[in-house]
């Protein structure tokens, strides 16, 4: 049940009207083992993943290295029996792209080799030259290091597959006059540069109007997300083909889109991988309050002390959006409570997150999916899963509405 490598999945897939979760779990206890055993339970592909700031050599702001990563991942997709996944390293972030700040990136992916990796992300997206005269030269220091980080993983994983995703145009990025967009110029500028260098990605993730974690209106209230722009998303998946690059898309901030807005209105085809991330940590939260409230009561304090001020400087005063926005380093700082709660809490959480996640593969159409990647694989199929016991119930008819502007 270890991880295969994520090229063979985004392979197997890519001409099919499947998305691949994938899962930035914060918090594993529970969570993971329920992720996988929906994943089991129907049969679909699933990629468990941490960006650099949630996971690094130090812990990130969750506590867990790569290392620890990686052993709790494999043990939950062996409890569970499932096959099909992949350990992907999300947003390996690059903001300079000088060789002190490359070299910090080396290291990271040695040790995500070292813990069995099998897909990675390189996102030097941060690098773009607003300034520059050319699409071209905005580029260049994102082609340049994504090429160079590229090169060394092929290096250092000495043969062996992996998945490779690369980011043109910063997740959630505002320039004073909006949420600023990936164009298709930009999108085959970037595949155009990175392919004549040997660069051969799976996946590209774009700004399309998405944004990481809660979403908030101007007076502090959460609000679904229902501003990813799918027309664009497919001009820029069109304007590749047209330009004669295979690369599909990786939408990033899914957290607080409605899963049936997901199941209709977004481009399968377009859209090979969706990041699912601050659900999951909504999620911990949600069952944590009500198993064990005095942890959670001291989280909260925790997050509205050390955060308040910080937050207030950005005019947020509202004491559930600092929550919301600032409660995920929380994580790093109760590591060890975390992983030492009640049975029953665990439980509930493995519960929840097996029928939460069942809707999301659902809305993703990633039913079979596996077996799909195993028919490309020349694998056996397995046999058929036995539902869990007790603790893990089917989840009800998906009942949520999309909430128009």
């Amino acid at each position: 049940m270890k991880p295969i490598p994520g090229n063979k999945i985004f392979d197997a897939l890519k001409d099919t009207n499947t998305i691949v979760m994938a899962t930035n779990i914060r918090m594993m206890n529970g969570v993971a083992l329920g992720v996988f055993k929906a994943a089991k339970e129907m049969d679909a592909a699933v990629i468990i993943e941490l960006a650099k700031s949630e996971c690094d050599l130090k812990g990130g702001y969750t506590g867990l290295t790569p290392e620890l990563l990686g052993k709790k991942s494999k043990e939950a997709a062996k409890k569970a029996g499932h096959d099909i996944w992949a350990l992907h390293a999300d947003h390996t972030t690059i903001k300079k792209g000088d060789e002190e700040e490359l070299n910090s990136i080396r290291k990271l992916f040695d040790a995500h080799i070292s813990a069995g990796y099998t897909s990675f992300a390189i996102d030097a997206s941060f690098t773009f030259d607003v300034n520059a005269p050319t699409v071209e030269k905005a580029l260049k220091t994102n082609i340049e290091s994504t090429t160079k980080m590229y090169n060394y993983l092929r290096e250092k994983m000495k043969g062996k597959e992996f998945g490779i995703e690369v980011e043109v145009g910063e997740i959630g990025y505002h320039d004073g006059r909006g949420n600023v967009k990936t164009s298709p110029e930009e999108a085959v500028a970037f595949i155009k540069g990175l392919k004549a260098n040997g660069v051969e990605p799976d996946l590209l993730a774009i700004a399309n109007g998405s944004a990481h974690g809660n979403n908030y209106d101007a007076d502090g209230n959460l609000i679904p997300q229902l501003s990813i722009d799918v027309k664009q998303t497919i001009k820029v998946v069109e304007a590749l083909k047209k330009a004669g690059f295979d690369v599909k898309i990786a939408q990033h901030g899914i957290t607080g889109t409605p899963r049936e807005f997901i199941k209709t209105h977004f481009p399968k085809k377009a859209i090979l991988k969706g990041n699912v991330g601050t659900f999951w940590q909504n999620l911990v939260w949600d069952v944590l309050k009500e198993n064990e409230s005095d942890l959670f009561n001291e989280i909260t304090e925790w997050t509205l002390n050390s955060f308040r001020k910080e937050a207030e400087n950005k005019g947020i005063k509202k004491d559930d959006q600092i929550f919301g926005l600032y409660s995920k380093k929380a994580n790093g700082q109760f590591f060890d409570k975390l992983y030492n709660l009640k049975k029953s809490t665990v439980d509930a959480m493995e519960s929840k997150a097996f029928g939460e996640a069942e809707k999301f593969f659902d809305a993703f159409n990633a039913q079979g999916s596996a077996e799909i990647v195993r028919k490309n694989l020349r694998r056996k199929p397995l046999k058929k899963y036995k539902k869990p016991g007790k603790n893990i119930k089917k989840p009800k008819k998906n009942t949520e509405k999309i909430i128009r502007n």
